[in-house]
């Protein structure tokens, strides 16, 4: 059957409107992809119309995405302060482009006990035992870490006293904890830089300060261990207070301030993906060692009302994403609250299709901590999460943990590596996260375990 097609002014105006709708909507999503890319992408940027403005290098190495975040403002604002700007994670950095530039900034943080950013381990192996020559060669270092570890700044320090002896005429600033003066003295440095380099005017904004997040307001608070021996651990559920739910990625962060400690801000693992229409939370009532409640979890477990909003800024978590693993096996490793960041990657895998997942998570008792259970079980019924495998470790037949399961499916870890498995681990740090790290190295070898790490194929959310 032949259909023909009558231009009459009617059908003209009709498609000339459906065009001119369609036009705008490409340049409605056109244009956010632009302040996207230049809001995440400062990289190799060049201001228009100074061709011949001096280029200064951005190197991070960063753990939880503080100092990426840090890198990206510091990046954003020499760009439009006339400056060109190459921004690079440390891994992808080499001699020969830090030769390239006459000035640096590094922005680095320390995790744990000294130990650089998952992610830096290549350079750490291969540059910084390096001499490179860097004469005349001007860097300022923004070293971030937590004066509790013994060894604070400890990789920011020694990337510092690196560049001094490679000839470069360095200053370091330590950051405890994102402390605002330090940020400031930063700030006031980079400025200076940029006065020296077009000799423009100082820029009034405050353009390291924390942003204010987007309100959200808690609509679901839910208790996920009743009886349990450790403390009580919930659900929150967030929706925003006005417009649409903003996008993230799993793996990403949520930046938050509570009332009583308003200038300590807190990071917690996203739990759920945009398309469950909210934003989840996993948040663990903790105590202090003298017995009082901390201050920003207490208040999100207890104090704060159903209803009310409270400012939440979301934080790209480059680190712990899937990224280029998005088409590999996955294997998550985790307890406690760190399932939030592991059930983000097993629904947006979900979403996609995937299976291919395996789950090994640990908590205290089986009868008050299956945490998410029905959910887990659903998934593993249906096919959806190809292996799933519990750790207690206080159950009657004795302790068990995850980095035990681990040992005791030693052959299957190794299979699931050689099919080119990523190997993601969330929660806490001393225990689990070392434990886990060492069943690795013991069942894999230290040398596979670092070439994991290096190749972005490990990699750890752990506090």
């Amino acid at each position: 059957m032949t259909v023909e097609w009558i231009l009459t002014p009617g059908r003209l105006s009709g498609a000339a409107a459906l065009l001119g709708g369609y036009a705008a909507m490409c340049l409605a999503v056109a244009a956010k992809v632009r302040r996207r890319r230049r809001a995440e992408e400062a990289e190799n940027a060049e201001p228009q119309g100074r061709a011949q403005a001096p280029a200064v290098l951005v190197v991070y190495a960063s753990q939880t995405g503080q100092a990426e975040a840090l890198a990206r403002a510091t990046a954003r604002m020499l760009v439009d302060g006339g400056l060109q700007v190459r921004l690079l994670p440390v891994d992808k950095l080499t001699p020969a482009v830090l030769q390239q530039h006459v000035h640096s900034l590094w922005l680095l943080s320390t995790t744990g006990e000294g130990d650089a950013p998952d992610h830096a381990l290549g350079f750490v192996q291969q540059l910084l035992p390096k001499q490179t020559g860097l004469a005349g060669h001007k860097s300022l270092v923004l070293a971030l870490g937590d004066h509790e570890y013994e060894q604070f700044c400890a990789f920011g320090v020694a990337v510092h006293a690196w560049l001094q002896a490679c000839g470069a005429h360095s200053e370091l600033i330590c950051v405890d904890n994102m402390n605002p003066q330090s940020l400031q003295a930063w700030q006031a440095q980079v400025e200076r830089l940029r006065q020296d380099l077009r000799g423009a005017a100082a820029q009034e904004s405050d353009w390291l300060q924390t942003p204010v997040g987007q309100p959200f307001v808690l609509s679901r608070r839910h208790l996920l261990n009743p009886g349990s021996e450790g403390g009580p651990l919930y659900l929150l559920e967030w929706t925003p207070q006005a417009g649409e739910l903003p996008q993230w990625q799993s793996g990403d962060l949520v930046s938050l301030c509570v009332p009583a400690a308003a200038d300590r801000p807190r990071d917690y693992s996203i739990a759920s993906v945009t398309a469950e229409g909210c934003l989840q939370l996993l948040v663990r009532q903790s105590t202090r060692e003298d017995g009082s409640p901390g201050l920003a979890s207490d208040w999100l477990c207890r104090g704060m009302e159903i209803g009310t909003a409270l400012p939440l800024t979301l934080r790209a978590h480059s680190s712990f994403r899937l990224g280029d693993n998005a088409e590999r096996p996955l294997m998550l490793i985790g307890n406690g609250s760190g399932l939030a960041g592991l059930l983000s990657h097993i629904k947006a895998r979900v979403q996609q299709g995937r299976s291919d997942q395996w789950l090994v998570f640990g908590e205290r008792n089986p009868q008050h901590d299956a945490l998410c259970a029905d959910k887990l079980q659903a998934w593993r019924q249906q096919g959806q999460l190809e292996r799933l495998d519990l750790a207690w470790s206080r159950q009657a037949q004795g302790p068990r943990y995850v980095q035990d399961l681990l040992r005791s499916h030693a052959d299957e870890v190794k299979r699931w590596v050689e099919r080119g498995a990523a190997i993601y681990v969330c929660g806490s740090r001393s225990g689990m996260g070392q434990g886990v790290h060492l069943a690795l190295q013991a069942i894999l070898g230290p040398a596979m375990v670092e070439e994991l790490l290096a190749a972005g194929r490990y990699r750890r959310d752990v506090y």
